[in-house]
């Protein structure tokens, strides 16, 4: 009896080691289905794909939708007065006064200058008085020839006499003349003395001061005036330019600015603002010039406000033709190289595949595209580093004032992050 009970006491810790064991290897084998099945369950919440990849990039895009646009080209352009006149003295004397106020608008027959008329007037009197007395001997004259005619017809007098009388009557009348031109030659002189505006404008500085002798041997140079309502806008076009519109006009790709021959034409301020009133192109050189290859155009602009000046450079918006059935994309969207453009469209079995496109002109920061793109496709626009070889993507929605906003909170959080670390 001893034995046995020797024997199970040295028995029962084995016995106690192998159930702990059995209860370890339980406990783990439990562990593991479970980390298994919260695998499972994370897998299914969170949209895997089959098998355990990963899910397919989000990319940004545009569904293609056409519409009319007018065709825009930007060029520099510079303003120019529609009429400028120089004032020059016409008439030699001492300038006794100035009769306008710089920098302000003046009309036409408007004083601006006074030169000293006494010469002139002087001279006016002069050629009045030879005229008084060439008109006295024209009386005197007519009365002897027709005094003479009778006498001459009862051959009281020879016809010689009478010939003389009516010679000297012709050369009165001739002297007459000649001090009519003379006096109108005098009071054309004295009104030079009085300087007036030729056209309506706004008139410059003064260039000469009281005091000064103007006219002198040459036209002395006073002032300018300038017509600034409208305005000219001079600017060029290359000839490429010009032909490849001409030939899309001729082939039927597009048609005229709506409603009229002219083109329509938008002026740009230096600050990158829009001027409020648009104008009209007025004509295209006939020549090009052999040195550039351009073509001068010319446009007017309505200046009722006197915003724009003579010599300002600015942009020109010229609107040429419209097309009728163009489709515009985001310019990223586009990839420009020398062996073409393409875009990147997304197919109904969600892959993407480039396609060649033809690209017209920018269009606020849109390229107007004329083919390779069909009604309804999907045009990726965003997303292009997320691409990983042939495998489908998940296109979504995709706009400018949503694409701006992640890359400012990029931005905040990036200086947020830099402030932390100072």
């Amino acid at each position: 009896m001893s034995v046995s009970g020797q024997t199970d006491a040295s028995l029962a810790p084995s016995f106690s080691g192998v159930r702990s064991n059995h209860r370890l290897t339980i406990a783990l084998a439990c562990t593991a289905a479970l980390l298994v099945a919260c695998g499972n369950k994370d897998q299914a919440a969170g949209g895997g794909a089959p098998g355990g990849g990963m899910p397919p990039p989000e990319v940004g895009v545009v569904v293609a939708a056409p519409h009319e646009v007018g065709l825009q080209t930007e060029l520099p352009g510079r303003l120019e007065a529609s009429r400028v006149a120089q004032v020059r003295a016409r008439a030699a004397g001492i300038l006794q006064k100035r009769l306008f106020r710089e920098g302000s608008d003046v009309r036409a027959g408007q004083p601006l200058f006074q030169i000293d008329p006494a010469p002139y007037r002087a001279a006016s009197m002069s050629a009045q008085a030879s005229l008084a007395r060439a008109q006295a001997n024209l009386t005197q004259a007519a009365a002897q020839a027709e005094r003479y005619k009778p006498l001459m017809e009862a051959n009281a007098i020879s016809k010689q006499d009478y010939v003389n009388a009516v010679a000297a009557q012709k050369s009165a009348q001739a002297d007459v003349a000649a001090g009519q031109a003379a006096v109108q030659t005098a009071q054309i002189n004295l009104g030079y003395a009085n300087v007036t505006s030729p056209i309506s404008g706004r008139i410059g500085r003064a260039l000469v001061t009281e005091g000064a002798l103007v006219g002198q041997g040459e036209a002395t140079q006073l002032a300018v005036v300038q017509q600034i309502n409208p305005m000219y806008v001079n600017f060029t076009q290359s000839t490429t330019d010009v032909l490849k519109l001409r030939r899309a006009l001729a082939g039927g790709q597009l048609k005229r600015a709506a409603g009229t021959e002219s083109a329509s034409v938008r002026v740009v301020l230096d600050d990158g603002t829009e001027y409020g009133q648009a104008g009209k192109l007025l004509f295209s050189d006939l020549t090009v010039d052999p040195t550039s290859g351009q073509i001068t155009l010319r446009a007017e602009v309505p200046n009722n406000d006197g915003l724009l000046l003579p010599g300002m450079y600015v942009r020109v918006r010229l609107e040429q033709a419209q097309v009728d059935n163009a489709i515009t994309l985001p310019q990223q969207a586009v990839n420009r190289s020398n062996q073409g453009d393409t875009v990147m469209v997304v197919g109904a079995d969600g892959k993407v595949s480039p396609r060649p496109v033809k690209v017209g002109s920018a269009q606020g920061g849109q390229w107007v595209v004329l083919e390779g793109i069909k009604p309804g496709e999907q045009v990726m626009v965003d997303g292009f580093q997320k691409l990983r070889g042939p495998g489908p993507v998940k296109p979504v929605p995709w706009s400018a004032s949503a694409a701006s906003r992640p890359a400012a909170s990029a931005s905040a959080a990036s200086a947020a992050g830099s402030a932390a670390s100072r």
